[in-house]
């Protein structure tokens, strides 16, 4: 039976607009569960809804109704039991330039009233590769190090759950890369993973099951491979032997495109036929194939027909 990180139960949130005296429901009755252990994506586009949800879990913004559980503990009734199950990592970098990060760490661990001898300031450098660096000015380090610093006093308190808000925004390919073997490791560790980004590609290498919101309402909640699953548009690009543009080439339920003399595209849905079906057509038709490279759609794809965007 699978143990849930995070149970959200009919969770809404309304803003009040005196001036024009109407109501904006920022979250509309959403539901869903995280279970213990995985890496969660929650995607929406801007305005849908993620960071009042990320900061009704925070605790800085109050829900208007529903109920949310984290590890086992009520928000309204526990509040400073679920802060003490969750790390926050944000999206803006917001460092003192003059600590290092031994420092930062030692008093993050004492702001939440960790005793010396509890403390694991170096097991937390070592695990997001900043052992080296732990006496350096916090203004000295890398875009990359002040990210991974950033889950370092995250993860002071030991807390089972860890919050990722757009954690690779502004960040190049390479540093991205080494931060999502460090989130892989704590996941490996047993560390729960809750992630925000924009980054579609990085969801779908990294997420178990994905959520996506749209104006405050969930639209999808499945694996994503279920979700990639949705999508039914096949493309195919066919590099062949010098082909004439004019020729025409007509099969139902098939658009070819000729993209040049040696190269044609052909997109249908996956379902309606075999793709034997196309080859023999074009052998008959004198098409020399000589490579074929096939492309499935993308969570990008599952993204823009679930929101529009």
């Amino acid at each position: 039976m699978d143990k849930y990180a995070l149970t959200v139960e009919n969770l809404t949130k309304v803003y009040s607009d005196s001036k024009n005296k109407k109501e904006n429901k920022a979250l509309n009755d959403l539901n869903f569960q995280v279970k213990q252990g995985e890496v969660f994506g929650l995607l929406g586009p801007n305005g849908a809804g993620k960071t009042t949800f990320l900061s009704i879990l925070g605790g800085t913004v109050s829900k208007t109704n529903g109920n949310i559980n984290v590890w086992g503990f009520d928000l309204d009734k526990n509040p400073r039991q679920v802060k003490a199950s969750i790390g926050i990592v944000p999206q803006e970098v917001n460092l003192d330039a003059f600590f290092s990060p031994r420092k930062l760490l030692e008093l993050q661990a004492g702001l939440y009233g960790i005793t010396k001898k509890d403390r694991i300031t170096d097991l937390i450098l070592e695990m997001v590769a900043l052992k080296d660096k732990a006496n350096a000015y916090s203004r000295s380090l890398s875009g990359g190090m002040k990210r991974r610093l950033l889950i370092a006093k995250a993860m002071v308190h030991q807390p089972p759950i860890l919050i990722l808000d757009e954690p690779t925004a502004g960040v190049d390919v390479e540093l991205r890369n080494n931060l999502w073997n460090n989130v892989k490791e704590l996941n490996k560790e047993g560390v729960t993973i809750i992630l925000t980004t924009h980054y579609l590609f990085e969801a779908q290498e990294m997420c178990d099951r994905i959520a996506i919101i749209d104006k405050g309402n969930l639209v999808a909640l499945d694996t994503t491979q279920r979700l990639l699953d949705r999508i039914q548009t096949k493309k195919i690009n066919f590099k062949v032997k010098n082909i004439d543009k004019n020729k025409i080439l007509k099969m139902e339920g098939i658009q070819f495109k000729i993209d040049s003399n040696d190269s044609i595209s052909v997109t249908y849905e996956k379902n309606s036929l075999n793709f034997g079906e196309i080859i023999n057509y074009l052998s008959k038709n004198n098409v020399k194939i000589l490579d074929i490279v096939t492309e499935d759609g993308d969570l990008e794809d599952v993204f823009v027909q679930l929101t529009n965007k």
